[in-house]
């Protein structure tokens, strides 16, 4: 199965246009913190340009950046899963535009209308499997044997 491009795609077009009523264009300048790990996770966005650095904080050291995210990419998931508090942190890293969701309001809107609600559980879960297989992947590339990770 192909993977979907971004969050609109995976609605059929009676649900898409729900959520687009829902969206809320947004522009970013640079070096803008949108969340931090630990806090409250009350919203999400779909970046259409620009980037965006997520990071984890380091006992005594500065945050590390573990993966940058951008154009069609979805940004935040904790949202989705009680307790909605953030795993990471995130920054933009330039100018960025983006579609920004409040995500008490999709939430709700997931669980009056199954079809959309599985559509967004879906790519969530997609989204969350993938960055998970490209993390593997790194995590190979730095502590596995010659040729096991990306870099093969």
């Amino acid at each position: 199965m192909a993977k979907v491009k971004d969050l609109f795609d995976a609605m059929p077009p009676d649900r898409r246009r729900k959520l687009t009523e829902l969206a809320r264009e947004v522009s970013l300048p640079r070096e803008t913190r949108l969340f931090e790990e630990g806090r409250k996770a009350d919203r999400f966005w779909i970046i259409r340009s620009g980037k965006v650095a997520l990071d984890q904080h380091v006992p005594g050291r500065r945050a590390v950046v573990v993966e940058t995210l951008g154009r069609d990419q979805l940004l935040g998931w904790s949202w989705l899963f009680p307790p909605y508090l953030w795993h990471l942190g995130a920054a933009s890293t330039g100018p960025v535009e983006a579609v920004e969701f409040d995500a008490t309001v999709v939430r709700a809107l997931c669980e009056s209308d199954p079809v959309l609600g599985r559509a967004v559980y879906r790519y969530v879960a997609e989204t969350v499997a993938d960055r998970l297989h490209h993390t593997r992947m790194r995590l190979l590339d730095l502590y596995g044997p010659q040729g096991s990770g990306l870099n093969t």
